[in-house]
């Protein structure tokens, strides 16, 4: 499933209270889930397309898929900010979809240390020691 609290709906701290409820009893992967930042552009959490909001998205979108006892997977959407014609916000989209963790010229956005922090973590224990499929 794709999922994108924080940034097509909703705030990132909505995620903390949002409960899923999956019929299947089959392993759930998240195939797209994130939110954009023009990097270099920093400010509130609070604030669209900065850096900090991006990493605010990451914060609050984990935990809430840790909880959901099917998940097992993930992957952001995306790595490198890519051109996409469409994107045309001027100075900040550019033609270019900025969900990337890594900027197009290369520069590591705060999400991407983030995300990089959390691997590392999860790598290191179980899921059962995670919490993965914790109900709260």
């Amino acid at each position: 499933m794709n999922e994108y609290i924080g940034w097509y709906e909703k705030t990132p701290k909505d995620a903390d209270d949002t409960r899923w409820h999956i019929a299947y009893q089959k392993p759930l992967i998240v195939s797209e889930f994130g939110g954009d930042a023009k990097v270099g552009l920093h400010g509130s959490d609070t604030e669209r397309w900065t850096e900090e909001y991006q990493e605010s998205i990451f914060r609050h979108q984990l935990p809430m898929l840790e909880r959901i006892p099917q998940f097992r997977g993930l992957s952001p959407w995306i790595l490198v900010d890519f051109r996409s014609p469409m994107r045309q916000l001027p100075g900040i989209q550019d033609g270019f979809n900025r969900k990337g963790l890594i900027s197009d010229q290369g520069a590591k956005k705060k999400a991407f240390y983030f995300l990089q922090t959390t691997y590392r973590q999860w790598s290191l224990s179980s899921p059962l020691e995670r919490g993965f499929g914790r109900q709260p």
